[in-house]
Order: C-alpha cells, then structure tokens, then sequence
C-alpha cells in the first residue's frame, strides 16, 4: 500500500508546465500534461501526459490522460521540413537559415466533450459540444456537435441522441448556466427529455 501512494504522490510531483495560457480556476490539468497558447474554461479537466498547444477547450470538458491536441506545422511545401530552415527557436541548435514559419493553427473543443484515452486531434480540427472521442483516436476533421466519433482515421459511428434532443440542447447551451440553476437541474441530468421539457425545449 505504501509503494502505491508513493508512487502515486512522485507521479503528481511533476507537476503541469503551462505558457501563455488560460486555465480556469475550476479547471485541472494533471501533471506531466504540457499546456501551450491554450484556454481551458471551467469544471474542465486534462488527465495525466497530455500534449496541448493552440487549443481552446469549453466547459464541463474531460480530457482523459496521454492525448494529444493540436500543436505545430512543418513546412511541407519548403525543400525540408527540417527546423534547421527555420528561424524559430527549438530543439535542435544548428542552423542553415532562418525562414520564416510558425503557422498558429488552432484548435476547438467545445463544452461538455468527453475525449478518450490516447487520443490524437490534428491542429485545426474542431470538436462539436457535447461530443465523444473513443479510446485511441486520430481525428483529422470535424466532429459534429453530441457524435461519438472513433478509429483512425476517427468517424462518426453514431450519435448521442435522436436529433430533436440533440437540437434542444445546443439551443439550451446548459454549460452557460450559472452554478445555481445547475444545482437545481442536476437531479434531472440522468434523464435529458426530462430536464429538456421541464426548461420547455422539447
């Protein structure tokens, strides 16, 4: 028992490095999860190793541990795409030039997305509210809002909800509420036509 909660306490000690970035203070980014020109709003949380640059995530959003969102461009179209090239600051010291190349494409997943472990979501990619990423998925285009979306390439292999419910709830956008108004819908989350009629979208 002592080995697994020191193993466990050494695991939080890496703590999470974070630039240029907005974490809200509700939100949580796990340790060993890099975190770059991001937003991250509130309840949201990333899971433990996590790559994430130029991304904006909504709320009520979990993102499980080892997944990877957005990040940078090579230059496909030079002669290289070797940063040797480049004028950018990085990994490797030599340089033969310094052309200029550091698109910032960024990334959108929005409120209440459950993304699954090891997940890849290439950078420009959107992510609609409400959606699911399955375990181990490369998503290279966008995931409509309340699909679950799996394999790799991802695709969608079905939806959440029959489309009225779904409508009803983008049209709600309950992720705006205040925390008051989720306290009194919270009992009624486990039943979505329920809480849907009670606030008269369905």
């Amino acid at each position: 028992m002592f080995k697994y909660y020191l193993a466990k306490l050494l695991k939080k000690l890496r703590l999470s490095a974070v630039r240029n970035s907005s974490v809200d203070a509700t939100a949580k980014l796990e340790s060993g999860t890099v975190f770059v020109n991001s937003k991250i709003n509130k309840h949201s949380f990333c899971g433990y190793d996590c790559m994430i640059v130029n991304c904006r995530i909504g709320s009520y959003t979990s993102v499980a541990s080892r997944v990877s969102i957005g990040g940078v461009a090579h230059p496909v179209h030079f002669v290289s795409t070797s940063p040797a090239f480049l004028s950018h600051k990085d990994s490797i010291k030599t340089k033969f030039a310094s052309h200029e190349f550091l698109p910032q494409i960024e990334t959108e997943v929005g409120n209440d997305v459950w993304i699954g472990e090891g997940a890849y979501i290439k950078a420009g990619v959107s992510i609609g509210d409400g959606a699911v990423i399955g375990m181990g998925s490369v998503v290279t285009r966008n995931v409509p809002p309340y699909a679950i979306a799996a394999g790799n390439p991802a695709r969608v292999i079905k939806m959440r909800f029959e489309q009225d419910v779904v409508e009803a709830l983008v049209r709600m956008r309950w992720w705006d509420l205040p925390d008051t108004e989720l306290a009194r819908l919270g009992p009624l989350f486990n039943n979505p036509i329920e809480m849907l009629k009670s606030e008269g979208y369905l």
